[in-house]
């Protein structure tokens, strides 16, 4: 599909992801940023200076009808979505939408059939499956590097920055009072990327706890997943304990992929290995920057918002299908209240 024009784009939210956004933006040829809107205006206004935006809004509603957008980039926490992708979808604007997507799983539900009952695009910004590491770790797979059938995926995640007593206090403070944290926030990441990865879940089995008396929620978890192809998958996470890594938020942690023909390993510093059965290990050369967030995943998942958007493609992460990862994050919390693995 070919254009006059570029994709008039709109941002709601200005707190700590929302300059990932707006510097990836600025960075896609194909798309014109119009305005920035936040109830605290002058969060907006600083934000808008700094990435060269002409116009900022404390009220969606009125940007959305002074200026013509054609997509809303909700980047706001999840109790506020549901309200503004009714203002979007209301007046036939398309969404990208950050996770979590909602509250819960019925109101993310509802989210979804707003978008497809108004005829809207939808897209739930979910940009760790869009992680450089991963497209080649799933390139690999995919070409048989470690043969026709996966065993396992591990994936062992320390963040290091919840151990305090002022924990989460500088850059997301309502992390301290969410009900659900570990899960609901980061885990999400990696059920899409071992759906990614491995194909689709069959059941889980959970174990979560609480490490800092501080917060209300979870921050330690292991998660046991069993793929409708045979493979098992492991996530062995907390965001107490430290990692040796030099920089803990550029993969989060480190991941093993065994198969059938041998094993591929992501090391914290995006490094990647491959080591066939009986075979020495060995670097797998591939292009990754410690640019903007993750090896820079919010700019390509945005760039892949934008490709399909032009050529009327689905997206990776469409509402409907972002569900299952939801239906895979509520079984694993009743798996953990309940002490057994649950089918999804």
């Amino acid at each position: 599909m070919i254009m006059d024009h570029k994709i008039r784009i709109g941002c709601v939210g200005s707190g700590y992801f929302a300059p990932f956004h707006i510097e990836a933006w600025k960075r896609i040829p194909e798309v014109e940023l119009v305005a920035i809107c936040d109830k605290q205006i002058e969060k907006a206004d600083t934000l808008a200076a700094l990435h060269g935006i002409g116009k900022t809004y404390a009220d969606v509603g009125t940007m959305l009808g002074r200026e013509s957008i054609q997509v809303l980039d909700i980047i706001t926490p999840p109790d506020s979505h549901s309200a503004l992708c009714q203002l979007a979808a209301g007046q036939g604007v398309h969404i990208i939408c950050q996770k979590p997507l909602a509250p819960d799983l019925k109101e993310a539900r509802q989210i979804i059939a707003l978008a497809k009952a108004a005829d809207v695009r939808f897209m739930v910004h979910e940009n760790f499956r869009f992680q450089p590491w991963y497209r080649k770790i799933k390139k690999l797979i995919n070409e048989g590097a470690i043969g026709d059938k996966l065993h396992t995926l591990q994936f062992r995640m320390r963040t290091g920055d919840g151990w305090s007593e002022r924990a989460y206090l500088d850059r997301q403070p309502y992390f301290r009072s969410m009900p659900r944290l570990l899960i609901y926030e980061t885990g999400i990441h990696f059920i899409d990327t071992f759906r990614y990865l491995a194909g689709e879940v069959k059941s889980v089995y959970a174990d979560l706890r609480r490490l800092n008396p501080d917060i209300v929620g979870e921050d330690c978890g292991l998660v046991y997943f069993t793929f409708q192809n045979g493979a098992r998958g492991f996530w062995d996470a907390n965001r107490f304990n430290e990692s040796h890594s030099e920089n803990t938020r550029y993969t989060f942690g480190e991941m093993l992929v065994e198969g059938n023909g041998g094993c591929i390993r992501l090391d914290t510093d995006g490094g990647i290995t491959w080591q066939p059965l009986g075979e020495p290990e060995q670097k797998v050369p591939y292009a990754h920057l410690d640019k903007n967030f993750g090896g820079d995943c919010v700019y390509f998942t945005q760039k892949h918002f934008v490709k399909c958007f032009l050529d009327m493609m689905p997206f990776e992460t469409e509402g409907r299908d972002y569900l299952r990862n939801l239906e895979i994050q509520e079984a694993i919390y009743l798996s953990a209240k309940q002490n057994r693995p649950v089918t999804i």
